[in-house]
């Protein structure tokens, strides 16, 4: 599936407050390694190695449009880099202070067994910040799932979107990092995202959640999949006189490791 840098961060504002809102539960001081894991199209990793100088900070990432993007950021700072990397098969290293993944764990389907396999790598000390969408049940994802299901079309797209038990509630990352020998912290935001212009959450998920059906489905046909879910879209998500209010859940969990 290709990725579209540009329309990623269409709501940059909204897409990067959670970014802030989890790492600023990290409170490593004077890290050496930073892991930026799932990095995008590493704007908000340029802001880990402005925030920690002395360290080596790493986005990596298994898009490379994404990393096209981001690669010209590390032409201008120092202790940047970015690499292409496939988050099922990465494992942190011994020297590793901090890792940080910020929605894209949710793209990795196993990724509540890998957990505990990375936090075991970790050295004493070191930090592991994660956050994933909470928002599989909401209106926007199950409206797309039950058409993509529907007659007209489940013969297309059969098995291409991903369902409400990709990402675990904040209690279970919890248990997972306190098993592993963590100093944990989870817990969970709904933000009351107002968004403006025409079908501004058509406009959201054409960055991310809708990208799976648009990649599976020929131009005509995805032109015609988009059309009829808007059409939802729009009776669910009802523009108001300031905007569209679009609630988004999001689920967070921080760990140290403990030694």
């Amino acid at each position: 599936m290709k990725w579209d840098p540009e329309k990623y961060v269409q709501f940059g504002d909204y897409r990067d407050r959670p970014f802030f809102d989890l790492t600023g539960r990290i409170h490593a001081e004077a890290p050496r390694h930073v892991v930026d894991l799932g990095c995008g199209p590493g704007n908000l990793t340029a802001s880990l190695a402005e925030r920690w100088p002395g360290a080596q900070v790493v986005g990596l990432d298994s898009s490379p449009e994404m990393l096209t993007k981001s690669k010209a950021r590390a032409d201008v700072t120092s202790n940047l880099s970015f690499d292409l990397a496939d988050i099922e098969h990465w494992l942190p290293s011994g020297d590793t202070d901090v890792v940080v993944t910020n929605a894209a764990l949710q793209w990795v389907p196993d990724h509540r067994e890998l957990l505990p396999a990375w936090l075991d790598a970790l050295r004493p000390g070191a930090w592991f910040a994660l956050q994933v969408p909470g928002n599989f049940n909401a209106p926007s994802h199950t409206l797309m799932r039950e058409l993509a299901e529907s007659p007209a079309w489940a013969g297309r797209l059969a098995g291409v979107l991903r369902h409400d038990d990709v990402v675990g509630e904040a209690a279970e990352y919890l248990e997972i990092m306190l098993d592993a020998g963590c100093a944990a912290d989870a817990w969970e935001t709904t933000y009351m995202q107002l968004l403006p212009g025409a079908r501004p959450v058509l406009e959201w998920v054409r960055g991310t959640g809708l990208r799976p059906v648009l990649a599976a489905l020929p131009e005509d046909e995805a032109a015609e999949f988009e059309a009829e879910y808007a059409a939802q879209l729009d009776t669910a998500y009802p523009a108001g006189r300031h905007g569209t209010v679009f609630p988004f859940r999001r689920t967070f969990a921080v760990a140290q490791k403990r030694g």
